[in-house]
């Protein structure tokens, strides 16, 4: 089959469509993934085709109307939406659509707006997850909005609020439409829900459709290995604690690298730090026997040969902690609009992780507290190497392409 995996976002969004992408063209399929222009690297690392589109969130992210944009202010969002993100929205539609129209299979992340010309062939359209979102459950509230106060029987409701995108951007998704002659009113169609989640870690709501099904993370094998540098310092002593905030710019109330340095000395661990556009500055940190920082490194191979891992509560992330079978505590950046906490709340309820903390209102004595407990827990430790068990025998790109394949070869 000609397959097209249409996505958006930053890289937690882009890279689980990439691995699924190779398992796919491996299985047989002719297979090409459109995304923002930046990832083009990434995405032909896999070996796949690339459909650029002129959509780099990651720039966005880090421009200063972006920054204001993410913090929600308003006079950002109204002053940008003409000249920035209505043009890049249309602009994306377009080259998705073109694609879609010459592809047998169409699997989109719902930030694409593909919902917007599924109407024009809803039987070729499979809305490709990683994030429980737009489908409506009484079980749980939309992970969007997971930092949010609601009492649970608000839990259905709240889907309703991730899908107005269609409605609130009428205007670019119109003047798509208008570009290959569609009719501007539409009514988005009901298509098969694949999520890439495990349900050892989150149960398959009751009352989602029966053409929805959570068949595993969608994990795979990087190429890069680990350098010799990082490699000399896990196995000069005990394993080092990880952390890792990923691609999202952040800012904290307290200085994280003294932190950082105080809970070396006073936990007597020594931690390896990825850079990211929140930490990108370490000079505090450099030199520092106990300290390891790198810009990046394979998380399938690093996590393994760590004792635990700090980071932002990406799912990605959190997979990447479940499939290594280490303990972890999440301190969403997005607060309280955004999956990450999330995340955290089910791992701390599952006991393989502490409680979280965002970032916002996190202090030094919280970190190192919290920390303190991640390393000494061991009740996190033996439910981690359970749950890895687990995860590890669900076999979920596999299953995933079975799913794929069963009403569409």
């Amino acid at each position: 089959m000609k397959i097209a995996l249409l996505t958006l976002g930053t890289r937690g969004d882009i890279q689980p469509y990439a691995v699924l992408g190779q398992a796919l063209k491996e299985r047989g399929h002719q297979v090409t993934l459109s995304t923002a222009k930046n990832f083009e690297s990434l995405i032909l690392s896999y070996g796949i085709d690339f459909v650029p589109v002129e959509a780099d969130f990651q720039a966005i992210l880090d421009s200063d109307e972006g920054k204001k944009m993410m913090k929600g202010n308003p006079f950002a969002i109204r002053r940008n939406l003409n000249t920035w993100i209505y043009p890049l929205i249309t602009n994306s539609l377009i080259e998705f659509y073109k694609l879609a129209k010459e592809s047998d299979l169409v699997l989109f992340h719902v930030k694409t707006l593909a919902d917007s010309f599924a109407d024009q062939f809803p039987e070729k359209m499979i809305r490709a997850s990683v994030l429980p979102i737009v489908e409506p459950t009484r079980e749980f509230l939309n992970p969007s909005f997971s930092g949010l106060p609601l009492p649970k029987f608000l839990n259905r409701i709240s889907y309703t609020l991730s899908n107005l995108s269609i409605n609130l951007l009428s205007k670019p998704i119109g003047k798509f439409r208008t570009e290959f002659d569609l009719p501007k009113k539409f009514k988005v169609p009901k298509v098969k829900n694949i999520y890439g989640l495990s349900s050892s870690f989150l149960s398959l709501p009751k009352d989602f459709s029966s053409q929805s099904t959570f068949n595993g993370f969608w994990f795979g094998i990087s190429n890069d290995t680990l350098s010799n540098d990082i490699l000399e310092f896990i196995n000069s002593g005990e394993a080092p604690l990880l952390l890792t905030f990923g691609s999202m710019p952040f800012k904290s109330k307290f200085d994280l690298q003294t932190a950082i340095i105080k809970l070396t000395e006073q936990l007597n661990t020594r931690i390896i730090v990825v850079k990211g556009w929140g930490l990108d500055k370490t000079e505090k940190l450099d030199n520092n026997p106990k300290i390891k920082v790198i810009n990046s490194a394979p998380y399938e191979k690093l996590f393994p040969l760590t004792k635990a891992v700090i980071h932002h509560g990406g799912i990605g992330t959190t997979a990447e902690c479940l499939r290594a079978g280490k303990p972890f505590f999440i301190c969403p950046i997005l607060h309280p609009i955004g999956d990450q906490n999330f995340w955290g709340q089910l791992a701390y309820k599952q006991k393989i992780a502490v409680k979280p903390i965002p970032v916002s209102k996190m202090n030094e004595e919280k970190f190192i507290s919290s920390i303190k407990e991640l390393l000494t827990n061991k009740e996190l430790y033996k439910n981690a190497v359970q749950i890895k068990m687990l995860i590890n025998s669900e076999n979920g790109i596999e299953k995933t392409i079975e799913e794929i394949e069963k009403n569409h070869s």
